[in-house]
């Protein structure tokens, strides 16, 4: 049995392809079908099972495409109410494909129907895909089903159902189990992920603290606490993924190109705005947001979900030509393609530039601005960075830009520059009296 871990960075999503004899096995698969094909014709393998551990609110799997193009058949829990063409994968249920034995496991507590996939080989190497619901040193949230999917389910019985599946479900399971998660540290749908990309069974008993002896209520309570924020793209991604989503290729193949542009109406249209906070600030189309895609490390697909609503439209502004596949590939992780309408350079005289900050002026007389804190609350829970702000999450603050007093100029921060990029931006297209400044990195200086 090989195994291969194919991680997508700044949604911290780990697929995997098993592979035995010719044949391939994935599961967890992100949009984006190439890297999987490439595995298979690299060992000559055919694709012939996709396992689906729950529908994932994160990204859009590309499980449905999978099957259409390699005959392969999915496995998912009966409990999915799927409505693409599969076969039911539940307690019991198993699967031989080359040398491998693959066995289901319900694991409610992620979700109600997520499963822990079991694969075994000849020579007794057991490892465990274990979904969303066990992690490195943490557990799946339980409180992102209770709007979405074929069952609903309120955040405190999923907690429950959490409590009892790390008491009872992995019981027969030996310390050396090898477990690869679906996530990894910097993933929403977990609270305090290691950076570890694997365990063993064995270190979990002793070191994650869903295994500590606890009561249902101490384990309840500690699970719903300070969990993170939960992105508007969420549920919706859940009914994709129940769904089957578009085949990749096609889907990211629509919008439009438009080259050069030095105006364009943001009033009625909203544009994201790719490029890295220094271009946006010298020059960009009056009215947009600037959510950056300039490397792995910015959670572009996080904040484009999270600022963005489901089926509203918007429009992106790309450094240049060159970046538009990587950037269709970045949205389309999420489901959002069908909602881009065009795709934009812009040039030099599409004049609107950020208001120039004087970092020293502020230092000296903080009082004189209104600051805003867009950190996360469990973020500001921890304390404030200046002790007048006025905290507002980044993914709340569109709808809450009423609240923001505009009789000062506004400076915006977080934690690090990425997000007070967007922040400021989003502001600056509200709130005209007085400029509003982004902070950036030189927080750092004040903490």
């Amino acid at each position: 049995m090989t195994i291969k871990q194919i991680k997508d960075e700044p949604l911290a999503h780990y697929s995997y392809a098993i592979i035995s004899k010719g044949k391939m096995a994935l599961v967890d698969p992100s949009r984006n079908v190439k890297p999987y094909y490439q595995i298979a014709e690299a060992h000559n393998a055919k694709i012939v099972a996709v396992f689906e551990t729950h529908p994932h609110a994160d990204f859009v799997s590309s499980h449905l495409q999978i099957h259409k193009e390699t005959g392969a058949h999915i496995y998912a829990s009966k409990l999915v109410g799927a409505s693409y063409p599969h076969q039911t994968f539940d307690d019991g249920d198993s699967f031989k494909m080359g040398n491998v034995s693959f066995e289901a496991i319900n694991t409610p507590g992620h979700s109600p129907d997520g499963i822990t996939i079991i694969a075994k080989d000849d020579r007794d190497k057991q490892v465990m895909f274990s979904g969303d619901t066990l992690f490195i040193g943490d557990v799946g949230r339980p409180d992102l089903r209770e709007k979405a999917g074929n069952m609903k389910a309120k955040r405190e019985d999923l907690a429950k159902s959490m409590y009892h599946t790390m008491k009872t479900k992995f019981n027969h399971l030996p310390d050396s189990t090898i477990i690869y998660p679906a996530h990894g540290a910097g993933t929403l749908c977990g609270r305090n992920l290691s950076d570890d990309a694997s365990s063993t069974l064995g270190r979990e008993r002793k070191e994650n603290w869903a295994f500590k002896d606890l009561t249902e209520e101490q384990f309840v309570a500690h699970i719903l606490e300070d969990q993170p924020f939960v992105p508007s793209y969420f549920g919706f991604n859940v009914d994709i993924n129940k769904e089957g989503a578009d085949n990749y290729e096609p889907s990211i193949a629509k919008p439009r190109l438009q080259f050069q542009m030095d105006t364009f109406d943001t009033t009625d249209t909203l544009v994201i705005d790719v490029r890295n906070e220094k271009d946006f600030k010298r020059n960009h189309l009056a009215g947009s947001f600037n959510i950056m895609a300039q490397s792995d490390d910015d959670k572009f697909e996080t904040w484009l979900g999270a600022i963005v609503k489901p089926e509203e439209p918007f429009c992106v502004v790309l450094n240049s030509v060159k970046d538009r596949e990587t950037i269709l590939n970045r949205i389309a992780k999420i489901g959002y393609e069908k909602q881009l309408k065009k795709l934009i350079t812009i040039n030099e005289t599409a004049f609107t530039k950020s208001e120039v900050f004087n970092l020293n002026d502020f230092k000296n007389n903080t009082n004189q601005y209104t600051i805003i804190d867009i950190r996360n609350t469990s973020e500001t829970d921890e304390g404030k960075i200046f002790d007048d702000a006025i905290a507002i999450p980044l993914n709340q603050l569109r709808e809450s830009k009423d609240s923001i007093p505009s009789d000062k100029p506004i400076v915006v921060h977080c934690a690090g520059g990425y997000r007070s990029a967007a922040g400021s931006s989003i502001i600056s297209k509200t709130i005209n009296e007085v400029p509003v400044y982004d902070l950036s990195d030189a927080v750092k200086q004040f903490e």
